[in-house]
């Protein structure tokens, strides 16, 4: 990732791109990839944008289909891992999910995961019939935080369709640490059944609570996409059911995968991703649990740290390919 440019004395407001003012087309060949953005339209009749990172030369190794988290989008620091990937022979896809990013729907409401969940099968299948190069290629999924909820429940819709995934700290099941107790989730529903666009579930800011690194805060917070609302009831309430759903599924699990979080995550917990790991009916599992790091694995703690994580799933993909 790009450094120097933050060393400069222009203001971070105006900077485009999170890696600085580089054209995007420009860093994408500096780094030795290719990348295409487009909208896909599901079969619901939604609008979703869309992104691609490839190697430029060589052929893929393998397909990775990557869904980000909750309030996020994959325009900004999400980038960072896809064209990581690249770089090492992956080709790389994502979509905004509804409400988020550049995709339709009002922002940070996801009603119903299901429908995101059909949102990118479709995509996903479009993918690979338009390229037939990928089709033989080994599909993995990639998820961060609630995108990695999404993932285990793609893998519970369809189990033998992608060859792996790889979990960054998982919504996959709210802790019993900080899930409120009865009868606040039951307020919640009846409420969210009237109002459920309304943003008034009281949280700490995500940014706070995931990024470290006091610079990459300042980056994070430049994002024009990043939701900076409270959570929307009707979304909140679909959360909650969704990863008791996926709580309760969790010895269903029978794909390959490797989960990663921070013992420090104070927004999804590692004694969940714990959980998992020995629950899991997976013949191929890992879990790798990072001491003293946050839930931004992947960009928001220290460069050195970043590296860790990033050559860990590497070598986890590269013993799979």
């Amino acid at each position: 990732m790009e450094r120097k440019e933050h060393q400069t004395s222009q203001p971070l407001q105006t900077y485009p791109y999170f890696w600085g003012n580089t054209p995007e087309e420009d860093y994408y060949t500096n780094h030795g990839i290719k990348s295409t953005k487009s909208f896909f339209t599901s079969p619901r009749g939604l609008t979703l944008f869309t992104r691609s990172w490839q190697p430029i030369t060589a052929l893929p190794r393998g397909t990775i289909f990557m869904v980000h988290g909750y309030g996020n989008d994959i325009s900004w620091t999400f980038q960072a891992t896809p064209i990581f990937l690249a770089q090492h022979g992956f080709a790389c896809f994502a979509l905004d999910l509804q409400g988020h990013g550049q995709s339709h729907g009002l922002r940070a409401f996801v009603p119903n995961i299901d429908l995101v969940i059909d949102d990118c099968f479709s995509f996903f299948n479009f993918i690979t019939t338009q390229n037939p190069n990928l089709q033989s290629l080994p599909k993995f999924l990639f998820g961060e935080s609630m995108g990695g909820a999404i993932c285990l429940l793609m893998h519970l819709r369809n189990p033998s369709l992608f060859s792996g995934a790889i979990l960054i700290a998982p919504m996959c099941k709210i802790s019993d640490k900080v899930k409120p107790g009865w009868p606040i989730p039951e307020i919640l529903r009846f409420v969210a059944k009237f109002v459920p666009t309304l943003p008034i579930v009281p949280t700490p800011d995500l940014l706070e609570s995931s990024v470290k690194t006091p610079e990459k805060k300042v980056i994070a917070g430049m994002n024009p996409m990043r939701y900076r609302g409270k959570p929307r009831l009707g979304t909140v309430v679909e959360l909650l059911r969704i990863t008791d759903y996926v709580g309760e599924k969790l010895g269903d699990v029978r794909i390959p995968f490797i989960v990663l979080h921070g013992s420090a995550d104070v927004v999804t917990d590692p004694d969940v991703s714990r959980e998992l790991y020995e629950k899991a009916n997976s013949e191929d599992k890992t879990i790798k649990i990072y001491e003293g790091m946050m839930h931004s694995l992947l960009f928001g703690e220290t460069d050195e740290n970043v590296e860790i994580v990033r050559r860990d799933i590497l070598s986890w993909l590269d013993d799979r390919c």
